[in-house]
């Protein structure tokens, strides 16, 4: 018999999913879900997934993963989450039974370390300030998840005139511009609170500002809305940590509608469909920052896109990746290196859970909470 899938566990830990496919080798393949709102969800599908998986070559990655896309017809979040996950396992699986990384079977390296850019938030402007300050005395060469909002509890009503929120958040990007000199980027998150036209008039007041990109100004579900914007402002849009598919990012590069797309390898199909995507961009000139708010398995996983795709050009380093508790959640994290995440050379992703991870951090499910306007309304935050 040759190498087989033998079992799939399901793993809830602190805030994340992860999937661990076992083989009769007795290799194991980690992987995570990037649906975060939907864990519970996400796992469930893993399930489902395991009625045809169990006894499977796990080196079929490509026949795999189009089996479980195409077999139900139904998609979404949580399902695709799912199939992330359980696609980063089997490269996973597929580099520890070659003994090389990942990368190496998806072309080999372009680049010995990847850019990134660090988070920063706060709720007020001298800690959003202080905090771009701090990540430039750390090495990072560019900041980012950097709201020019606040990061304002959901539990307070919102309410701003337009003149208040344009005035305000063009002015707080001069600040973190002035605080940081030309030595950092920019990477400006607005988190899909505008409607195109308070889009339109934000990107064009921070324009001055050389921000590296603008990221979701709006929301993501109308393609001919974001391509709107883009027509008419001067700073680079990156969008794209809520697609799914190869289709949907095509039909948004079609439209101009961004400079940078921002798959999520644990959302948007694992390494197998990311791979793709960064080739539709790259036919359009247009760079890849992959999402990550997740854990370190994440990191790893986006590690091994950047490492062998010409067109990555930032990614995003999560707070907390080499502290407690995130860090003890993996037996090691990735080396940082004055900003750049160094490229490992250990067979598969490069990195395991801690053995006694799901003992040590319990579960913790979101809570479900969403900021609403003084009028009760649903605000984007």
């Amino acid at each position: 018999m040759g190498l087989v899938i033998t079992a799939i566990d399901t793993l809830l830990i602190d805030r994340y999913l992860f999937v661990q496919v076992h083989t009769n080798a007795g290799i194991t393949g980690l992987g995570e879900s990037g649906a975060w709102g939907f864990l519970e969800a996400s796992a469930a599908a893993v399930e489902t997934f395991k009625r045809y998986l169990i006894g499977q070559d796990p080196l079929r990655i490509e026949q795999h993963w189009n089996y479980l896309y195409r077999w139900s017809h139904f998609r979404g979040a949580a399902i695709m989450g799912a199939l992330s996950a359980v696609d980063l396992a089997l490269w996973d699986i597929a580099g520890k039974h070659l003994n090389v990384p990942c990368y190496q079977l998806l072309g080999g390296k372009v680049r010995d370390k990847a850019r990134v850019y660090y988070h920063v938030f706060g709720e007020t402007k001298e800690e959003l300030v202080q905090g771009c300050v701090d990540a430039k005395a750390r090495g990072f060469t560019a900041v980012g998840h950097l709201t020019p909002f606040l990061d304002e509890p959901r539990d307070v009503p919102y309410f701003e005139t337009h003149a208040q929120k344009m005035t305000g958040a063009i002015e707080t990007v001069g600040r973190y511009r002035e605080a940081l000199g030309d030595d950092v980027d920019l990477c400006i998150e607005i988190h899909r609170r505008l409607a195109p036209a308070e889009a339109i008039v934000l990107a064009r007041g921070i324009e001055q500002y050389h921000p590296f990109f603008y990221e979701d100004p709006i929301l993501p579900d109308n393609l001919d809305a974001m391509g709107l914007v883009a027509e008419r402002i001067h700073i680079p849009i990156a969008t794209g940590e809520r697609l799914h598919t190869i289709q949907e990012f095509e039909m948004l590069l079609a439209r101009g509608a961004v400079q940078y797309v921002r798959p999520d390898v644990c959302l948007a199909g694992g390494l197998s469909h990311s791979k793709k995507i960064a080739a539709v961009a790259e036919a359009h000139n247009v760079g890849v920052v992959p999402h990550n708010p997740l854990s370190p398995v994440s990191t790893a996983a986006c590690v091994q896109l950047a490492a062998c795709i010409p067109n990555f050009s930032l990614q995003e380093y999560p707070l907390g990746e080499h502290e407690p508790p995130k860090s003890e959640i993996v037996k090691s994290t990735l080396v940082l290196e004055n900003g750049f995440l160094i490229i490992p050379d250990a067979p598969g992703l490069g990195i395991e859970l801690a053995p006694d991870a799901a003992e040590r951090f319990p579960y913790r499910p979101r809570k479900v909470e969403t900021r609403l306007h003084v009028d009760g309304s649903v605000v984007d935050q």
